[in-house]
């Protein structure tokens, strides 16, 4: 059986985990949603989103009573433009979409970014050049932008004045609905470890040595077995019932072996992995030096490991009818 190391089983039942259990699905799901009212050539800054370091996507859902633009732009930039109101025209549109009155609108992104969206009609005031439209109910988010607030123009709050009431004429309400990336099925999964049963430094000697205690609780169960020895030995998991009597009688060893397949002979320095079934039983690993010649008194080394589920094991399947 080919050798592997700890680390690299570690590594591969952390992942395959939870194939015992049936996996976890993802999809959108509805999260907050707002109305915002736009006059022609109004700008209403949506929410900011603030992407993991691999970059993500975002889903939103826009219903528009008038042709708009959707864009998404640096947060960063909307924020100079906030302030700068000559810079709205010239923001970096990213994942751009025109004259759209229904859409699902979608975008990777990066780096942090907030959703921008324009009335494409043009203004008939002459005082109007850069106008926020007006959020008219929104439901809680967080990463949201200032630039939501209502206002009466961006020229007036930039002048320190109070911005009168806002009068719209021929305004378009924009509907957008917000969605989130999550688990929808199989959202509670069961959480796995090696769990050790046996680490032990002795003394060699002609006699067998034997190690009960362990039963597995699931089909596939897995057990990891690490030998180092200064002799070849003999390493085995047998059911605890057959151990018993080879306790007894030791004679009787090589006679269990042969109906045996978790077991290794040779070993000096190895590690295997067997699997058991729940209606295996208790288990005993008995392991001792292949020759009882000459042995010398000297120590080696034995531990065992059991990959075995340490939460919300009560999602697991039940053991299969027919293995028992």
């Amino acid at each position: 059986m080919k050798t592997t190391s700890l680390l690299a089983l570690l590594l591969t039942f952390a992942l395959a985990g939870p194939a015992f259990a049936q996996q976890r699905r993802f999809d959108w799901i509805p999260a907050n949603d707002e109305t915002a009212r736009l006059d022609p050539a109004n700008y209403y800054g949506g929410r900011t989103y603030n992407p993991s370091p691999g970059g993500g996507n975002l889903h939103v859902d826009i219903k528009a009573q008038q042709p708009v633009t959707i864009f998404m732009a640096r947060a960063a930039d909307w924020s100079y433009a906030l302030q700068h109101p000559e810079a709205m025209a010239t923001l970096n549109q990213v994942c751009a979409r025109t004259h759209v009155t229904e859409s699902t609108y979608t975008c990777f992104i990066s780096e942090p970014m907030t959703l921008i969206i324009e009335d494409e009609r043009q203004s008939t005031s002459k005082a109007v050049f850069a106008g926020l439209g007006a959020a008219l109910n929104t439901t809680p988010v967080a990463n949201t932008n200032p630039g939501r607030v209502a206002s009466a123009g961006l020229a007036a709050l930039l002048s320190g004045g109070s911005p009168a009431k806002k009068h719209f004429t021929d305004p378009s309400d924009v509907h957008v609905q917000y969605y989130r990336w999550d688990c929808v099925e199989n959202c509670v999964q069961p959480e796995f470890a090696w769990i050790r049963s046996i680490k032990e430094k002795y003394k060699l000697t002609p006699l067998l040595k034997i190690y009960g205690g362990y039963a597995p609780d699931r089909d596939g169960e897995q057990v990891s077995i690490r030998i180092k020895s200064p002799v070849p030995m003999v390493v085995a998991m047998l059911p605890s019932s057959i151990a018993d009597q080879i306790y007894a009688k030791p004679e009787m060893f090589d006679a269990a072996l042969e109906k045996n397949s978790c077991q290794q002979r040779g070993a000096q320095s190895l590690q295997f992995q067997c699997t058991f079934n729940a209606a295996d039983g208790p288990q005993s690993l008995i392991l001792g030096p292949e020759s009882t010649a000459k042995v010398p008194h000297k120590n080696a080394e034995v531990e065992m490991l059991a990959y075995k589920c340490t939460e919300n094991c009560n999602v697991l399947p039940p053991p299969n009818p027919g293995n028992q």
